[in-house]
């Protein structure tokens, strides 16, 4: 296929660009694809955890390895298949490979305790918001009949809170 923009060139560089809702295609050669400021050079292959724990180390202190014998006493993992395979044999391994795990996480995170956001549940599903509307409903009708206006005007105004969506 012949390059959209020279029309010299071998296109080996397929882009896509949507502007306003629109999409266009254009099938480019390296020379015009770098004009556009686009990197023609080809993606490193994805390299595999082994390769990423290999070269982090893994090693509690530098110099320090963890002994060529070490394996969870529970499911018999040793730490030789871990860096291996990039993974956890169970919950145990983690206390068996605790000193080198713990170098591990330092050097990739910075630091071995959790410091990110805290989980919240989500909001309530719409089956509490609808029993909690019925309530209010049940309360602003006796509100009305014992004519406490009040009363039903803020209970009221609690219900149109919950049923407008955010």
């Amino acid at each position: 296929m012949a390059c959209d923009n020279c029309g010299v060139g071998d296109a080996v560089v397929h882009l896509t660009q949507i502007v306003n809702n629109e999409m266009t295609t254009y099938h480019l050669c390296e020379r015009c694809a770098a004009e556009k400021g686009l990197d023609t050079t080809p993606a490193p292959p994805n390299f595999p955890i082994t390769d990423f724990l290999a070269k982090m180390g893994g090693h509690a202190v530098e110099g320090d390895a963890p002994s060529p014998d070490l394996t969870c006493g529970f499911c018999g993992l040793s730490f030789a298949d871990f860096k291996e395979s990039g993974r956890l044999g169970c919950p145990q391994c983690y206390s068996a490979f605790e000193a080198p795990l713990r170098g591990l996480l330092r050097r990739i995170h910075g630091g071995t305790r959790h410091v990110g956001k805290v989980y919240l549940p989500p909001d309530p599903t719409a089956n509490e918001v609808e029993k909690r509307l019925e309530g209010l409903r049940r309360r602003l009708e006796r509100a009305v009949s014992v004519e406490d206006f009040e009363r039903a005007a803020a209970l009221r105004d609690e219900i149109r809170t919950l049923e407008i969506p955010s």
